[in-house]
């Protein structure tokens, strides 16, 4: 099992309290893990009148992170009500992945929070948002909170992906799994596990095979062989046989129908981000991102040996 110690809280530059802020509560409390909460603050207009008068700006800028240092320091202190250990602090910078990618680096978090931020198609197709990023370069897993409905999770999918070799390999499904049963134990959840086969195309996208052109025997020879790895993994993390679920279809259709259909809480999924023809960080992760029905968790396969 994964041991979460350290929690860090991206909190928005916006001084309002959002569903990060009681999800972030209820699983470091359940977890016993350290909370940390930072937020970015940048206001252009301080940092021109600087160019000018650096004293008085300077002046200015301290006033106003003093505000907001005092009203994040309030939201502190009402987290550890329950005895969890929280710290904050405000950083003077923009809200940018660099600046996020550096702190998380810094601080060493063992899972990072932050609301999930939904962006129009259109915008997406002129550039990537802030989450994408994050998920694909941020090394801690990343939680994406859509609604605190339920501040502790009380069911958890982990939906494996089980059509390809190499991610065994990597360890990407078994990453999957210690999350979410770390996460399910600590939080007394129930835990689903959900691998989706017989999907309209085999491999990805720029690489695919309609898997209505493979001989049969190989269908079968394919579909006993996810069986056989999906038998493995239920047993080693000890799921329950009504929680082990087999469908069929295109990946993020199925995941994100049957999330909505079970009343998830949290839809725990892995990507391996590959730079080329692969996708941006998943097929299947890039799809769910802004149609997620409940809260998202991104795993990671473990970094490859130097």
């Amino acid at each position: 099992m994964l041991k979460l110690k350290r929690m860090l809280l991206i909190a928005p530059t916006e001084m309002i309290r959002t569903p990060a802020f009681d999800r972030a509560r209820a699983l470091a409390e359940a977890t016993g893990a350290a909370l940390h909460i930072v937020a970015f603050d940048y206001v252009q207009a301080l940092a021109v009148a600087g160019l000018f008068d650096h004293d008085a700006m300077a002046q200015a800028r301290e006033g106003y992170l003093q505000v907001h240092r005092h009203w994040l320091e309030q939201q502190a202190r009402f987290q550890a009500g329950s005895g969890v250990q929280v710290t904050s602090e405000v950083v003077w910078a923009r809200a940018t992945p660099a600046h996020m990618l550096e702190y998380i680096n810094d601080y060493r978090a063992d899972l990072v929070i932050k609301d999930a931020h939904h962006v129009p198609a259109l915008n997406r197709a002129f550039h990537r948002p802030l989450d994408w990023l994050l998920l694909r370069d941020c090394p801690a897993p990343v939680h994406l909170v859509i609604d605190a409905r339920h501040p502790l999770p009380l069911t958890i999918l982990a939906a494996v992906d089980l059509s390809h070799l190499e991610d065994l390999t990597q360890g990407l499904n078994e990453r999957i799994l210690d999350l979410a049963a770390t996460l399910a134990g600590a939080c007394g959840a129930t835990l689903h596990i959900l691998n989706v086969s017989n999907w309209s195309v085999l491999g990805d996208a720029a690489m695919s095979v309609p898997t209505l052109s493979l001989d049969h025997s190989l269908c079968e020879a394919i579909n006993d062989t996810q069986q056989e790895a999906f038998d493995a993994l239920a047993e080693r993390y000890d799921i329950a046989m009504h929680c082990r679920h087999q469908l069929t279809g295109i990946p993020h259709l199925v995941i994100e129908q049957f999330a909505s259909r079970s009343q998830c809480d949290l839809l725990v999924l892995g990507t391996a981000y590959q730079r080329g023809l692969d996708g941006f960080i998943g097929a299947t992760v890039e799809s769910v991102l802004n149609r997620a029905p409940c809260s998202l968790m991104i795993a990671k396969p473990l970094p490859a040996p130097e």
